[in-house]
Parts: structure tokens; C-alpha cells; sequence
């Protein structure tokens, strides 16, 4: 039977139409939906799939943001045993370093076997947080992961490759690993089973000593894309086509 913990986190819902603040530094987040990041998502389905087929018990931990309780109650029917809300100031967002601290934090606690995250997050894509949690914990990591076998004391893992290309693998446990996706595809959960959850089901709140807002990356502007002034056809053969790109590289100062 093993111990899984699946960190996940809220991201901008990339349907809805996102405006930029009045700083013209990050998104305007008065009116910003936040649904789970769909590599997150994935850990989940996995950690399920894990605890049906090898027995234990799945904990997850995500950040106080808003709509972060109806997505919990949504992991407990689909078969959750633990929901975790990390309380504190992460509605202005917080960096990655930051965050896996507070994720690796409260995840000790539980000794967990297995700890799955998202391989990123549409709002980094640099998928920084599951190895920064896997060197604050001391326990090996292994991203792009398709797929998960356990075995006394180790996990066979399908990690992905570019061209379609699938290794497999075996850590040592505990360890963490970066879902790319699920063995299944997430699964759907009445809304009436969700509604029964929040009646009978419990969020644990996990105080965060610390929340460490410097040391991200700071964005200096952020714009919708602009229009470009003109387009201009070049027409001839390849030399006056080369001389005349030529003579705009340096009308443009690239020369």
C-alpha cells in the first residue's frame, strides 16, 4: 500500500479573455477564472489509478486561491482520501522556489512514498516546482512521465521522449515525478457527487511559516501583440532580393 501525494495548483482558465493590469506588469486577477493546471490534473487521475490498483491513500495539497475548495472536493470524488489547503498569501501569485518550499513542507509531514505534480503549468512552462520540492525533500525526481508501476520499494516509470519515443525506468522510493499524462485520461465526476463531498468531505488547512515573494522572475511589461506599421513585398531575382534586405537591415540598425 503506498502513500501518494499529489501537489497540484489553480492556473488562468486560457478559454475565458485575459486583461492585462493597469501596471502593464502581469494579468488583471479582479476578474481572473482560475481552474486546476491540466498537468496537475493528470497527477491526480494517476495517483487515483496508483491507489485502485495497488491500495494506500492519496493526499492532495494545493494553495488557498479562489475556486481551490470546489477543485478539492471535485479530487474527493474522484476518490481523494485527504484534501490539504495551504493558507496563505498566494492570491497575487508567488514563485515557484516559494511555493515548492511551502509544498515541501506540509508533503513531509505525511511521509509520503510517491509524490506527483504536473511536468508544468501553463502559467511557468519551465516546470520548475516538482524538481525544486524532489531537492528540498533529498528524493530523486523524473519528469514527461506517461505512465507508473509500483513495486516493493520502487516505481517502473514510462518516461516520454521527443519523436514519440517512451523509456521506462525504475526509482528508488520515495521520489517525486513530473505527469505529463495519465495512464487514463482524467476522469468526470457528477456535479451531485461533488455537492454530497462538500456535506460529508473535510479541507485541513496547513499554516505556511513562510512565504518568500523575492527571488521570481518580474515581469517589466506585458502588451497584447501589435499590430505591425507596414508589410513590404520584395520582388527580383535572389541578388536584388539579398541587396535590398541588406539595405533594410541597416535602415533598421541590425547592420
Amino acid at each position: 500500500m503506498a502513500n501518494i501525494v499529489a501537489i497540484v495548483k489553480m492556473v488562468p482558465d486560457l478559454v475565458e479573455e485575459l486583461e492585462i493590469n493597469d501596471e502593464g506588469t502581469g494579468l488583471d486577477r479582479d476578474w481572473l477564472r482560475l481552474i486546476i493546471n491540466e498537468f496537475d490534473n493528470h497527477a491526480i487521475e494517476q495517483a487515483i489509478l496508483l491507489k485502485e490498483r495497488e491500495g494506500g491513500e492519496v493526499t492532495v495539497i494545493a494553495p488557498e486561491t479562489e475556486g481551490v475548495e470546489d477543485m478539492l472536493f471535485t479530487t474527493a470524488a474522484k476518490g481523494a482520501d485527504r484534501m490539504i489547503k495551504l493558507a496563505g498569501d498566494f492570491e497575487e501569485g508567488v514563485n515557484n522556489h516559494a511555493l515548492a518550499h511551502a509544498f515541501a513542507e506540509t508533503a513531509k509531514n505525511h511521509q509520503p512514498d510517491l509524490i506527483l505534480t504536473g511536468v508544468q503549468a501553463n502559467d511557468d512552462l519551465d516546470g520548475p516546482v516538482g524538481p525544486l520540492v524532489a531537492e528540498y525533500l533529498g528524493m530523486p525526481y523524473i519528469g514527461y512521465i506517461s505512465g507508473v508501476t509500483l513495486e516493493e520499494g520502487r516505481a517502473i516509470v514510462r518516461k516520454e521522449y521527443p519523436g514519440g519515443l517512451i523509456g521506462e525506468m525504475e526509482v528508488t522510493l520515495p521520489a517525486v515525478l513530473g505527469i505529463q499524462a495519465g495512464e487514463e485520461p482524467p476522469r468526470y465526476v457528477a456535479i451531485s457527487k461533488v455537492r454530497q463531498m462538500m456535506k460529508t468531505a473535510e479541507i485541513a488547512e496547513a499554516e505556511i511559516s513562510e512565504l518568500d515573494f523575492s527571488g521570481g522572475i518580474s515581469a517589466k511589461r506585458m502588451y497584447l501583440p501589435e499590430a505591425a506599421e507596414r508589410a513590404e513585398m520584395i520582388e527580383g531575382d535572389e541578388e536584388e532580393i539579398a541587396a535590398k534586405l541588406i539595405s533594410i537591415f541597416k535602415e533598421a540598425g541590425a547592420l
